[in-house]
């Protein structure tokens, strides 16, 4: 059982007005509006795969994939209308060029292989890519590098919690 399998049934209440601010702040700086395809890798228990609903629609084709079981669950029972898998940013197991939008928020600094997970990010994304990393993680710098070798950055963002890269 993993960490995250073991808070699952708390999960939102520890971090659901965290992850709103940062998604608010991620909404007002990026535009999203012809955006149909979502990507939420690490969605944990899809709190932020639930919010772009609220402002793209139902039309929108929103998917969230986290290794953890039990957050999955609770992302499928809060949200039927997402497709919801249990996997792993390493291996995502979806066509090249499948999402408009890929988002990672707040999960990259556990990932087990931080290069490969973003260059599976970028394989499965065509437009907007979204990274949150935790400044607080103990390889902020191994990931602030990385995210800058392989995207082109089009705003940072430096949140209380979080650096936000917009690319």
């Amino acid at each position: 059982m993993t960490y995250y399998d073991e808070i699952a049934q708390g999960y939102e209440e520890l971090h659901y007005d965290e992850q709103i601010h940062k998604l608010k702040l991620i909404s007002e700086s990026l535009d999203i509006s012809h955006i149909n395809t979502i990507l939420d890798v690490g969605c944990g228990s899809g709190i932020s795969t639930r919010y772009w609903e609220g402002l793209l629609g139902a039309e929108c084709r929103r998917v969230g994939i986290d290794p953890s079981e039990k957050l999955i669950d609770i992302a499928k029972e809060k949200d039927s209308s997402a497709k919801y898998f249990v996997g792993c940013a390493e291996e995502l197991p979806f066509n090249d060029s499948s999402f408009e939008l890929v988002l990672s928020v707040t999960a990259i600094h556990n990932f087990s292989n931080f290069s490969k997970g973003l260059d599976e990010i970028k394989r499965v994304g065509t437009e907007k890519f979204v990274l949150t990393v935790l400044r607080k993680s103990a390889n902020i710098e191994e990931i602030k590098e990385l995210i800058l070798a392989k995207f082109k950055i089009k705003k940072i963002i430096m949140e209380d919690k979080d650096i936000i890269f917009l690319i």
